[in-house]
C-alpha cells in the first residue's frame, strides 16, 4: 500500500513542518507547475483546517485585522500604501476609523495577504467625518 504525502495534522510538530515545506513550496522561484500548485492548495487546507481547529482567533473587525497582519508582516502604513499603490494619508484615515474600505482596497488587501475579501469587507463604526455609503 502507498502512503499518502501528507495526512490531517494532527501534532504542532507536523504543523510546523506543513508550515516550512508551504514556504518553501510558495516562494520558490521558477515557474511552478500544476502538480506543485496542486501540493500548495492542499497544504493551505491542511494547515488553515488545524488552525480553525486549535486557533480561535477572536473576531475582529476590518481594521482591527488589518493592523494585526500589518505587525505580522512588519509593515508602517507608508509601507503599505507604497505596496497598494495608495497614499499614506488613505492608509492612515483607515486605521484612524475615519474611513471605510473602498471595493478596490479591499480586493488588494485581501490578495496582498491572501485572506477572504470578507476580512475587509465587514462593517464597522467610523469616528470621522468621511463616511461614505458602502456599496454592497
Amino acid at each position: 500500500m502507498e502512503t499518502m504525502k501528507y495526512t490531517v495534522i494532527k501534532t504542532l510538530k507536523q504543523y510546523n513542518e506543513y508550515c516550512s515545506i508551504l514556504y518553501n513550496l510558495d516562494f520558490s522561484k521558477g515557474r511552478k507547475t500544476k502538480a506543485i500548485l496542486d501540493e500548495i492548495d492542499l497544504l493551505v487546507l491542511l494547515i488553515e483546517t488545524y488552525d480553525r481547529v486549535h486557533y480561535s482567533i477572536p473576531t475582529l473587525n476590518p481594521v482591527e485585522m488589518l493592523i494585526l497582519l500589518m505587525k505580522d508582516h512588519n509593515l508602517k502604513a507608508v509601507d503599505l500604501a507604497n505596496q497598494l499603490g495608495v497614499t499614506k494619508g488613505y492608509i492612515s484615515q483607515i486605521l484612524n476609523y475615519k474611513r471605510e474600505f473602498s471595493k478596490e482596497m479591499v480586493r488588494k488587501l485581501a490578495e496582498k495577504f491572501r485572506v477572504q475579501q470578507e476580512t475587509f469587507n465587514r462593517p464597522y463604526p467610523l469616528t470621522g467625518l468621511k463616511k461614505k455609503k458602502r456599496a454592497a
